[in-house]
């Protein structure tokens, strides 16, 4: 054999470029699964299509209302567009030199609505009641006990202009001028560092209608990129829709860029909202803040609010923040608007765009952002070429009918308080919304099979086959995808793209190419980076894939919860997947709040059972002591079916049963690849808790914390010789088998 550049790879790949940027998926003539197997399956039937699913519906359990708004039976019909392929069609003239100036006139053509941005905005603000309250109460702690009687003016002056400077310094000025010049200089650039940015056309027609309705509109995107904030706003701004207020972190108020990141709309907040950089209470800052935003709400402002704080480091979502979010339902509370429309936004990326996070992750401080830094992103973005960008919107629903307990007028202030809290809880599910509307690229699925199915590698032919069945998987499991075209060309598309995480030889023998994962840590960071983008997908199964393997672990030194070789007890099964999702509910999410974990759960046994790698058994027909323990443990509203589903037999007494698991080589496969999925952050837990059973010396900080906790889970690994095979000594097996049921 012999090395191969993957620069090679390159004229392969701009043939994938066109296939990539088409409107509509077409799935090549081929052979595919019957059912979900692995790529290894060998009953195969034809496929001739397989439709697009359309995503980012609301769900009919917490929005049912508003399920149906917005929403007709052409709208998934409406396909795909690459927002960045503008030509003389998109504009209103024709000819010579339509062609040449179709960019300055598709921008000059968009609508920035001039005159429906806010108004007197700081004035509003600082003569608000709560802003006055709150400068009074600055200034009364900060008084001695015996001169509280009358505050000093001049110390109400300094106040006030405290107020004046924080709001100058945080409020957003935005620019239709800019706004049109940034859209021409975003064409030309995304243009250049990306090979199409894809929008369901279906997705932005319902958030066209939903701008036209007297209400607010607040996106909340998952951040995954610096350029998230322009994205969204570049996207909206092509299709005529008025610019958002974005609220972006105070590590970005750098000379020059701050200017521009204010005439686009962004305003600064803090990371902290009630503490001030000292570390004192600032209840202040979090009055300005919040009438700031009750007042764009009030003007009818949309706004764009990063839920997670921060961009992900590792390809999953991180949890939501309250902060932001419990302002926005507070001024729907307090009556500053009528209703107010959430539309949850997935956005998915071919390739990292600032590179990678293998430092931080390695425990390395954050370098801080800077002017210098940013310039110097620019131009490492326009030397590389990033793929293809998809953005999905998910369909709009109002936070008022969500909740249906707007008659609070008699309530206490402790109970509204409690109800504010709790409905912001409730809209934590936008995350798992937007991440589950959020399309699975190239890349993902590639580093996916690559890491988890054949880390010692593969040939190409192999990596295709096992490419077209995963992305079929994908697409039964109400995913969308990223890309389109025949598999072979989006495989070496996605190769590319993954550069030094890769290599890629040629053999003599066959003339095929052998493709194999770097073996280099930040090799292999940035591979799992990509692969959790899938990670959604399988979630639920290898939940239950690892809860499996820890229960026939169990029944095999326990024969009072086995019936015979090979079985394993459904209620054992469950309750051990039960303590694992909850052991990773600050991870991953199996089930949405208003969905039980035992649903979900119910749901994967199904699956497998539909699968064919677990079959019934037989059925326990007498409740067993630990079923009616089991039972006893959970309230009524734990139960994984309605009692409204007349037709269900669930209502009925539930009977254990045991089941019995495949031995076939396919479905042996299959379970390992599951396993693997979850391997790294169970690994990750696992070491954890071996560091904190041997801790004894302080540590200094989080970032000293983490490279200590690195260098204990080298070592801990170690005393696994096959951490990614089925047997006794999986790390993730031993922590799953570990967990205690309660």
């Amino acid at each position: 054999s012999k090395a191969v550049s993957v620069c090679d790879l390159i004229l392969a790949s701009a043939r994938s470029r066109l296939l990539c940027c088409c409107d509509l998926f077409q799935v090549e003539n081929c052979r595919s699964l019957a059912v979900f197997r692995s790529a290894a399956a060998i009953g195969r039937e034809s496929l001739l299509s397989r439709k697009r699913p359309f995503v980012g519906r609301c769900c009919h359990v917490c929005s049912p209302l508003s399920r149906e708004k917005f929403f007709n039976a052409s709208i998934p019909s409406l396909g795909l567009r690459n927002v960045i392929y503008i030509n003389e069609t998109h504009t209103r003239y024709r000819g010579w030199l339509a062609r040449r100036l179709c960019y300055v006139l598709f921008v000059q053509d968009r609508d920035v609505h001039r005159d429906m941005f806010p108004r007197n905005v700081i004035e509003n603000v600082l003569n608000n009641t709560r802003v006055q309250k709150a400068i009074v109460e600055t200034v009364v702690q900060r008084m001695p006990v015996e001169c509280i009687v009358q505050p000093d003016s001049k110390a109400l002056c300094k106040e006030k202009r405290k107020a004046r400077g924080v709001l100058q310094q945080m409020v957003s000025n935005i620019s239709p001028a800019i706004i049109r010049l940034t859209g021409w200089v975003l064409l030309k650039l995304f243009n250049g560092f990306f090979w199409s940015i894809q929008i369901h056309k279906g997705q932005l027609e319902m958030v066209k209608k939903a701008a036209s309705e007297n209400a607010p509109l607040v996106f909340l995107p998952v951040h995954k990129s610096h350029i998230d904030y322009l994205l969204l706003t570049f996207i909206l701004f092509c299709h005529n829709i008025k610019a958002p207020h974005i609220a972006a972190g105070n590590n970005l108020n750098l000379p020059i860029f701050s200017t521009l990141i204010r005439k686009l709309g962004g305003f600064f907040i803090r990371r902290k909202l009630d503490v001030s950089e000292d570390g004192q209470k600032d209840v202040l800052y979090r009055s300005v803040l919040r009438v700031y935003i009750e007042e764009l709400l009030r003007q009818h402002q949309f706004l764009e609010i990063f839920v997670e704080g921060t961009r992900s480091r590792s390809g999953k979502p991180y949890a939501p923040r309250t902060g932001l979010l419990s302002i926005v339902v507070d001024s729907l509370y307090a009556n500053a608007v009528s209703d107010i429309m959430v539309i949850p936004v997935g956005i998915s990326y071919d390739r990292i765009i600032e590179g990678n996070y293998n430092s931080e992750q390695l425990g390395k401080p954050k370098k801080k952002e800077s002017l210098w830094g940013a310039l110097q992103g620019v131009v490492r973005m326009l030397r590389k070429n990033f793929g293809c960008v998809r953005v999905d919107f998910g369909q709009p629903f109002s936070v008022k009918a969500s909740d249906g307990t707007f008659s609070y007028q008699t309530w206490s202030i402790l109970q509204i308080a409690a109800s504010i809290h709790l409905f912001s809880l409730s809209l934590f599910t936008l995350i798992p919304a937007a991440s589950k509307c959020s399309a699975v690229m190239s890349t993902h699925i590639v580093a996916c099979l690559l890491l988890y199915r054949h880390r010692q590698g593969v040939n190409l032919s192999k990596l295709v086959e096992d490419f077209f069945c995963m992305k079929e998987v994908v697409l039964a499991h109400d995913f969308d995808l990223g890309f389109s075209g025949n598999s072979e060309d989006v495989v070496m598309h996605a190769l590319h793209l993954l550069g030094d995480c890769v290599n890629v030889r040629s053999s003599r023998r066959n003339s095929e190419f052998f493709i194999a994962p770097a073996t280099t840590i930040p090799a292999l960071f940035e591979l799992n980076y990509y692969s959790n983008g899938i990670l959604q997908v399988f979630l639920a199964e290898a939940v239950l894939a690892c809860s499996l393997c820890a229960a026939l672990k169990h029944s095999a030194t326990d024969p009072a919860h086995v019936a015979s070789e090979g079985t394993v007890s459904q209620e054992r099964l469950i309750r051990t997947a039960a303590s694992l999702s909850h052991l990773l509910s600050n991870d991953v999410t199996v089930a949405l709040p208003c969905q039980a974990v035992h649903q979900a759960l119910h749901d994967a046994v199904g699956k497998f059972i539909q699968y064919g790698i677990l079959m019934v058994a037989e059925e326990d027909l007498s409740p067993s002591p630990t079923e009616e323990t089991w039972a006893s443990k959970y309230p009524d509203g734990l139960s994984w079916r309605s009692d409204e589903e007349d037709d269900s037999d669930y209502g009925e007494e539930q009977r254990d049963r045991y089941l019995k698991v495949s031995q076939s080589q396919e479905h042996k496969e299959f379970i390992v690849f599951l396993h693997r999925l979850l391997g790294p952050l169970l690994e990750a837990y696992f070491s954890a808790a071996v560091f904190v059973h041997s801790f004894s010396a302080p540590v200094e900080g989080r970032w000293g914390l983490t490279k200590t906790l690195y260098s204990c889970s080298k070592t801990s690994l170690l005393l696994f010789s096959k951490p990614f095979s089925i047997n006794a000594n999986m790390p993730f097996a031993f922590l799953v088998a570990a967990a205690p049921a309660n």
